[in-house]
């Protein structure tokens, strides 16, 4: 029952057992994201202004920077996640691994990129 056809057991056609953890950090960054987008938006919206300093001052701040990297890492991490899977549906062969690597390697730089941005402006560099 629910294990699929016998021939499918003997070639090893069942589940990968790998699906569900990959949905759920799925839907746990995006949750994170939706509750850190709407602290953003907020933050900026009780701005006074919007000139270099008065941002750069903001994001000095200790909270404001910690939520910004938070940000950053699940939003590229979301973002990966999400392409991995269109990767994984729709690119085969040997493609398929240099995509996901391509895929890795190009999110790692971005989210490192805006998370050293952010610690550069948060210690005044």
């Amino acid at each position: 029952m629910g294990n699929g056809t016998r021939i499918g057991q003997v070639r090893g056609l069942g589940s990968a057992k790998h699906g569900a953890h990959h949905w759920l950090v799925q839907r746990f960054t995006a949750i994170g994201n939706l509750v850190l987008v709407l602290w953003f938006v907020f933050s900026l919206v009780m701005l006074p202004d919007y000139t270099f300093s008065t941002v750069k001052t903001w994001l000095a701040a200790p909270f404001a920077a910690t939520a910004m990297v938070l940000m950053i890492i699940s939003t590229f991490w979301h973002a990966r996640l999400g392409m991995q899977v269109m990767i994984e549906d729709y690119v085969h062969g040997a493609n398929r691994f240099a995509a996901i690597v391509l895929l890795n390697l190009v999110f790692i730089a971005a989210g490192v990129f805006g998370v050293v941005s952010v610690i550069r402006i948060a210690l005044g560099a």
